[in-house]
């Protein structure tokens, strides 16, 4: 047993294309906002690029918005919604995707 405090991160993962991603067909790619409850920033990294490649996607790249506390001494503005959500990744001890933005060329 450990003795690590598990918070929530909020992470956003941008994903590439991938065949069968669900994406819509002329998307480009996606950034995806996800919670995921950990003891550390890098194993919520981690974990959510596991989750996201299991889930048949191709994350690029991941930003770290850190911990509801860390977000909050930033001075980020989290609405009830979000706390929900948070709230749920770490009951369910799992990632949870809360919104998923595809990106389109405008050319």
């Amino acid at each position: 047993m450990t003795d690590e405090k598990i918070n929530v991160y909020t992470l956003t993962v941008e994903i590439g294309r991938k065949e069968g991603d669900g994406l819509p067909e002329n998307a480009t790619g996606a950034a995806m906002m996800c919670f995921c409850p950990a003891a550390s920033e890098e194993e919520a990294v981690r974990e959510t690029v596991a989750i996201l490649k299991q889930g048949g996607l191709a994350p690029l790249d991941v930003s770290s918005y850190g911990t509801l506390q860390e977000r909050l001494d930033d001075g980020h503005d989290i609405n009830d919604e979000e706390r929900a959500m948070m709230q749920r990744a770490l009951d369910e001890n799992s990632v949870v995707v809360a919104m998923t933005s595809p990106f389109f060329d405008v050319g």
